[in-house]
């Protein structure tokens, strides 16, 4: 097993190596306020029976994980999802079966997790399909917090060792996790990002010399340096190797990267009334409405959301991908460059077996010199998408929420250095499959707004990125309204059926038919 911990604080100022003591056997952490990130490298066979079970039937496994509350995204840790639970998996052949995954899944994450495998199918149900050259399966589903993980791994992994509990207890606090594997490389890699300390004070803590001689841990105490080029990062700080090494290292070192963090921010929302057609507006400050400014003045750059939608609500794909100037500058939308999974326009909530949806959309811009007050309300640019609810269970109440995660929006800016792409094979730090970069040139860079939600939010709100909303349906707690639908359903059914029969009659009955001629003029025919 081997750990990587990268800490990156912010400027000189938040850092003094007085807040180190590294030792033969230990390195101690005293009040770093910093970003961290916790690496951790499994081989297959110190893993357990269950999960070596399901990832040989595997051959990738991508498992995502962000917090509903909004974070700092900070290089080189800078790439985003929508809150919530993400899996994107490729079967090791085709008739492998979906159903030990989905099991684990549920026993991992949480019981509440609707994935199920079709009996005609050898992949779940529940997943979509993606258009890729190798083609995978994908899952979401809302996952406020991982309980169920910590438990699933102090109680198989852990075991007796209170340390070990300890250690995992505090990724209850972190901002996002993932779980990675390749059947190329026999290796499980779990990574866990926290914005911040879980206190004010920063991290104090104490990393000490792995138990095994095989282990190992490295850590990496940095910040952010000035880069030469727009598409690198660069960073300087000290190195320890706890155990191997007695002094902690001075380094310095850059690598290109594919995703940047900027400044721009933006929020989402659904503005009231929603009805059964809601529009979920995205609104950008004036002030983010144009792309990195130290980009090279050649650089195509074009500004992308990316939607994770559940079953209970989609988008018509033939509305979207319309080509009518009118319906999308009336929305400051660009055109619908990929849907995949449940898009039935028709289909009630619970017939759908996928668990939703996913789209990438470009958005408009106005030029810099052609923004005017009409554009821009509040000194915001709104972009609208038009979407569609869909039939949802009665409940007793006669009403039902529906929860959908906040969007990323990001541009994407055209590379036409194609050794780029050799150039980011040797980041350290990369992330792969968040799920729209096939729709791309692999030398593609990407650079993330950051979410903000309104001010006027109290922080201690749950769902701060997650937008809900409130579905009439049928109500089942009054019996009186459930028996007027259904014997007003049948009136009309039978009425219908009536007036049929009638209409033939009339039919049968009306003088010319042919049943009412003369038996000499049949004969005469």
């Amino acid at each position: 097993m081997k750990t990587r911990l990268t800490y990156i604080y912010e400027g000189d100022n938040e850092f003094e190596p007085t807040q180190t003591a590294l030792n033969d056997t230990a390195l101690s952490l005293r009040s770093l306020k910093a970003a961290k990130q916790e690496r951790i490298l499994f081989d297959y066979t110190e893993l357990p029976h269950e999960i070596r079970q399901v990832l040989k039937k595997c051959r990738d496994l991508r498992i995502r994980w962000a917090s509903e509350r909004p974070y700092a995204a900070v290089a080189p840790f800078s790439s985003r999802v929508s809150p919530g639970l993400h899996v994107v998996y490729t079967p090791a052949n085709s008739g492998s079966s979906g159903e030990p995954l989905c099991r684990l899944l549920q026993k991992t994450f949480s019981d509440e997790i609707d994935c199920t495998v079709s009996p005609l199918l050898s992949s779940p149900a529940s997943f979509i399909s993606t258009t890729d050259s190798v083609p995978r399966l994908k899952f979401h589903t809302l996952l406020p917090s991982l309980p169920r993980l910590l438990s699933y791994v102090n109680q198989y992994i852990c075991q007796e060792d209170a340390e070990c509990r300890n250690h995992v207890a505090s990724i209850s606090s972190a901002s996002s996790l993932d779980i990675d594997y390749s059947d190329s490389t026999a290796h499980l890699m779990v990574a866990a990002y926290w914005a911040e300390a879980p206190v004010k004070d920063g991290w104090t803590e104490v990393i000490k010399q792995p138990k095994d001689d095989q282990d190992r841990v490295e850590i990496g105490i940095l910040a952010e340096q000035n880069r030469i080029k727009p598409e690198e990062v660069k960073v300087g700080g000290l190195l320890a190797d706890v155990g191997r090494k007695g002094e902690l290292t001075p380094t310095l070192f850059g690598f290109n990267s594919r995703h940047h963090p900027i400044q721009s921010t933006y929020r989402t929302q659904f503005p009231s009334p929603t009805g059964l057609h809601p529009t979920l507006q995205i609104s950008i400050p004036q002030s983010s409405l144009s792309p990195p400014s130290e980009l090279p003045q050649d650089t195509t750059c074009s500004l992308y959301t990316y939607l994770s939608l559940p079953s209970t609500i989609f988008a018509d794909k033939y509305q979207l991908s319309t080509k009518d100037p009118l319906f999308l500058q009336s929305h400051n939308l660009v055109s619908l460059h990929s849907i995949q999974g449940e898009t039935d326009l028709e289909a009630p909530d619970w017939i759908t077996h996928q668990w939703g949806s996913n789209l990438l959309l470009e958005l408009a811009t106005p030029a810099s010199d052609a923004i005017s007050d009409s554009a821009l309300t509040n000194d915001e640019w709104n972009i609208t998408i038009p979407l569609h609810l869909r039939y949802l269970h009665p409940s007793p109440s006669g009403y039902r929420d529906i929860y959908i995660p906040w969007p990323v929006v990001f541009w994407a800016c055209a590379n036409e250095d194609e050794a780029a792409v050799e150039k980011q094979k040797i980041n350290p730090f990369d992330r792969v499959s968040l799920g729209w970069e096939s729709s791309f040139p692999a030398q593609t860079t990407y650079h993330h707004l950051q979410p903000s939600p309104p001010s006027s939010v109290p922080e201690d709100t749950d769902n701060l990125l997650v937008e809900t909303i409130t579905v009439p349906v049928l109500n089942m707690g009054h019996d009186t309204q459930r028996m007027e639908i259904q014997v007003g359903t049948a009136m009309i059914i039978i009425g219908g059926f009536m007036w049929v029969l009638w209409k033939l009659g009339l039919r049968v009955n009306a003088p010319g038919s042919a049943q009412d001629e003369p038996e000499e003029s049949k004969k005469d025919q």
